[in-house]
């Protein structure tokens, strides 16, 4: 089949048409499209670190929400253990009649530093000295035991003992405690 002189035109030109409209579309749209294509990944890579941070935050919020009842009723017993007033009122009588109980005779109470509480916001430490001048080894150990289990917001920092010189059984013991109090700034 022979093709005629105009029909071999038509051919060429559909041809050179053909090829340029795969050009143009080669260059013009599909190399936008990779561009953008690139771009779209960069950003992908980029922000990933952001998701899972982001992510993290929700499964953090999502632990929080559900402990969010319990913290609650925590700070309610946490609220409930604490007397009314001033710490300086109360928590030395209260310490002097622990150790009297104890069998202990003679303590004194001083007042230390207050710090921060970050963990449980609306409260803080205070700190406490508890001088007893002349206690026996064993009804200080007793006292100690029955101190951290009777009074739950008491933390015993550290202990000193020195002996007395004139009396092996009897020793002048140092507590150094402190104890979760209400942060009345709040």
């Amino acid at each position: 089949m022979k093709l005629s002189n105009e029909e071999m035109k038509k051919v060429f030109l559909s041809t050179m048409i053909f090829v340029v409209l795969v050009y143009g579309y080669d260059n013009f749209l599909l190399d936008d499209l990779n561009k953008s294509e690139k771009g779209a990944e960069t950003t992908i890579t980029r922000l990933k670190p952001d998701l899972a941070k982001a992510e993290d935050q929700i499964h953090q919020t999502t632990i929080l929400k559900e402990q969010a009842p319990h913290e609650g009723e925590a700070l309610e017993q946490i609220k409930a253990l604490i007397p009314s007033g001033e710490p300086v009122a109360w928590f030395p009588p209260r310490m002097t009649d622990f150790f009297k109980r104890q069998g202990i005779e003679r303590s004194s109470v001083r007042p230390g530093g207050v710090s921060g509480f970050s963990e449980i916001p609306g409260f803080k430490r205070m700190g406490w000295t508890i001088d007893l001048p002349k206690v026996e080894y064993a009804k200080l150990a007793i006292a100690i035991a029955g101190l951290e289990n009777e009074e739950l917001l008491l933390e015993i920092n550290g202990l000193s003992l020195d002996p007395k010189p004139d009396s092996i059984e009897f020793q002048h013991a140092t507590l150094d405690v402190s104890i979760i109090v209400r942060d009345e700034k709040r």
